[in-house]
């Protein structure tokens, strides 16, 4: 199991609210109007780890040891959205956001395939630390610096343990792990290609409630993350390519095969589509009784 040992290195490391968030570093000068809204909006963005724990324990009830590591994931994903509000509740509280706000982002997610789900979530935690990089470098209020640094650093670590069952899904499932990991990776490296930013919370998760089907979609402005990434925080193409690096990074370590530009990866993917094709196709049918 990676859980007990994935427990013991978030724990060792675990930040606290109070003691290691700079609060009486407050400098009001520098927080404008315009930069407790984004903090209000990112705040109910992080929220969405209910919803998104809710679908990784239905879509993996086989699976006990990720989803007792989904205790540990969400603990620390939900405290990422407790502590924005808490800065907005200490020095804007006409921002902060209500109940039924956070709540609007709670929705069923439809089922979907665990290891291209698993994919996802470790390339959006690489995404979001990037984000949360830039915008620590955007603000110049010294508290809410220190809160995005703080959120970045947990974001790589939970990709770090994302990767960790990754791993061992390769030993599990081989080949068929490959095609799924690599196909989600192509569209996940694929950003600059694509209208909207390439993150679980913007991608859309039940067909039923189309068009309001993303995280996004359900915020006070869903308009809001094109805003804060291309005007506010200014995450450009020098930004993007450092998240692409860094996925194609760890798919070259997970497959021991060097990727250093996306259509490697896309070649990869469809010769592992083509072996898992393959594959089924040899194996024999079951007949029924």
């Amino acid at each position: 199991m990676l859980y007990p040992e994935l427990f013991k290195q978030l724990e060792a490391v675990r930040w606290n609210m109070d003691k290691d968030i700079p609060w009486d570093k407050f400098d009001a000068s520098q927080l404008t109007d315009d930069q407790a809204r984004t903090i209000k909006m990112n705040a109910i963005t992080e929220w969405a780890a209910l919803p998104a724990t809710e679908m990784f324990l239905r879509d993996n009830r086989d699976d006990s040891d990720f989803s007792a590591f989904m205790s540990v994931w969400f603990f620390e994903e939900q405290k990422h959205s407790l502590v924005l509000m808490e800065y907005l509740r200490r020095f804007r509280p006409d921002m902060a956001p209500t109940e039924a706000e956070l709540h609007e982002v709670r929705f069923d997610f439809d089922a979907a395939p665990p290891l291209e789900t698993l994919m996802l979530h470790f390339c959006g935690e690489i995404r979001l630390n990037h984000w949360y990089r830039r915008a620590a470098e955007w603000h110049s209020e010294p508290v809410i610096r220190a809160i995005y640094e703080t959120l970045a650093r947990d974001e790589a670590r939970h990709g770090g343990a994302y990767l960790r069952y990754m791993k061992r899904a390769l030993a599990k499932f081989g080949d068929e792990a490959r095609a799924a990991f690599s196909k989600v990776g192509v569209l996940m490296a694929s950003a600059r290609r694509t209208a909207q930013a390439l993150h679980p919370t913007n991608l859309h998760v039940n067909v039923k409630l189309y068009p309001r089907d993303t995280v996004q979609s359900r915020l006070p402005d869903p308009e809001w993350m094109d805003y804060w990434l291309n005007t506010q925080i200014q995450f450009d193409s020098v930004w993007e390519n450092k998240v692409v690096e860094r996925i194609l990074h760890n798919m070259s370590l997970l497959m021991d095969r060097s990727f250093t530009t996306v259509q490697d990866l896309n070649r990869f993917r469809k010769e592992m589509a083509a072996k898992v094709a393959a594959s089924a196709a040899a194996s024999p049918e079951v007949q029924p009784v």
